[in-house]
């Protein structure tokens, strides 16, 4: 007999611990090498883990929900057990379809005693939403008397009252939890300072709307990340890691910017990496990938990974400033917000022109005050002046 230990391994960059979402095998189930075994959650991605080999799932060791560290075992695999005879053993029903559902919709169910196999999902590909969760409860309720109702009851462990929500508690773990470590390690580690600056984006934002009307849609974002990189060249300290132990600063000589992304599940920043090899509009059709990818759920390690500076648009939402956190071990990132028309002197004239603030926090470790304002000074005039970045496109 040769036992096999699946244990959680690091899927992600900085992985320390993970969320068991849900199994995809049971006790018994014959899987083949590189089937999926295991849905796992961390701070930035949900992942399957696949099975290392060919056999028979000997024994499952942590339950679902649970948080556990990178190394530990999740269950065994027999793979003598597949060449012993199971003709006399009863035929299995076939596997039921995959549900596709956030880890908090799982949560949500899990606590309330629904079988999410029943919920049929309205989200985007068929995926369960939280709503569903609570409308397959209330039509339970109100057919109490009907078949289905008693089918429900028995799927829920015959239990005939709903368990009551709790809605002044929220669970602290999972990628929430993973993002509040990650953030004290920063705050702990990173000695922050924020730089304030505003911009006039009056004839960035007449660019966008002509190149719109050329039938080219790109958002201002795609521009400020391309502006970032042209900074970036001039001030390279920015685009660098500290690395302690070695008493170094390590010059990134790529240019992998990082775009926070807010989610159902939480903060993540996928990467469009090699900025520096690419013009305005695949940095656009990029940025919208990623975009799309993380608030579906679908990044993976290699979007995640990598990222040498990070920048936060959060100007759609509002806001006209913040003191943001650096995304360890990254030493500086860039937060846009609102922007709005005001009143501004130009050649002693009064006119209206289209203002927004941006914030920048940087490790003073590796650089001084005075260097953040040249960096941002520089990004203000590629921002007031888009037709420089155009000159330096790829």
């Amino acid at each position: 007999m040769m036992l096999v230990e699946v244990k959680l391994h690091d899927i992600g960059e900085g992985m320390t611990e993970g969320e068991v979402l849900n199994y995809l095998v049971k006790k018994g189930d014959r899987v083949k090498i590189d089937q999926p075994l295991v849905e796992v959650q961390t701070d930035k991605m949900t992942a399957e883990l696949p099975s290392p080999i060919s056999g028979v799932v000997r024994d499952i060791l942590i339950e679902e929900g649970t948080n556990v560290s990178v190394g530990t075992t999740l269950l065994i695999i027999d793979t003598e057990e597949m060449h012993l005879d199971f003709s006399d053993r009863p035929e299995k029903p076939l596997p039921k379809k995959r549900i596709i559902a956030a880890p908090h919709t799982r949560r949500i169910a899990r606590e309330l005693g629904v079988n999410i196999e029943q919920v049929i999902g309205t989200g985007p590909i068929g995926r369960v939403t939280d709503e569903d969760i609570y409308k397959f409860i209330r039509k339970a309720e109100v057919s109490s008397s009907t078949t289905e109702e008693e089918t429900m009851v028995e799927t829920r462990k015959e239990s005939t009252s709903l368990p009551k929500i709790n809605k002044e508690e929220i669970p602290f773990k999972g990628r929430r939890k993973q993002i509040a470590a990650k953030m004290v390690q920063s705050l702990y580690t990173i000695p922050h300072v924020t730089h304030f600056e505003e911009v006039d984006v009056t004839n960035l934002l007449s660019l966008k709307n002509e190149l719109k009307n050329d039938g080219t849609n790109i958002s201002v974002a795609a521009f400020f990340i391309k502006a970032i990189y042209l900074a970036l060249k001039d001030y390279p300290i920015f685009n660098s890691v500290l690395d302690v132990e070695k008493e170094r600063i390590l010059l990134k000589n790529e240019y992998n910017i990082g775009i926070a992304v807010d989610t159902r599940e939480g903060l993540i920043v996928p990467v469009i990496h090699h900025v520096e090899q690419k013009n305005i509009t695949t940095i656009y059709q990029e940025m919208k990938d990623c975009i799309q990818k993380a608030q579906n759920n679908k990044l993976t390690k290699e979007d995640i990974t990598g990222g040498t500076f990070t920048i936060s648009n959060v100007g759609p939402l509002g806001g006209i400033g913040a003191t943001p956190i650096i995304n360890y071990p990254e030493s500086a990132l860039v937060s846009f917000h609102k922007t709005k028309k005001r009143p501004v002197v130009i050649n002693d004239e009064i006119v209206v022109r289209s203002i927004m603030n941006l914030s920048m926090s940087f490790d003073h470790r590796v650089a001084d005050g005075a260097t953040a304002v040249a960096f941002t000074n520089r990004l203000v005039e590629l921002l007031e002046n888009p037709s420089k970045m155009i000159l330096e496109l790829q």
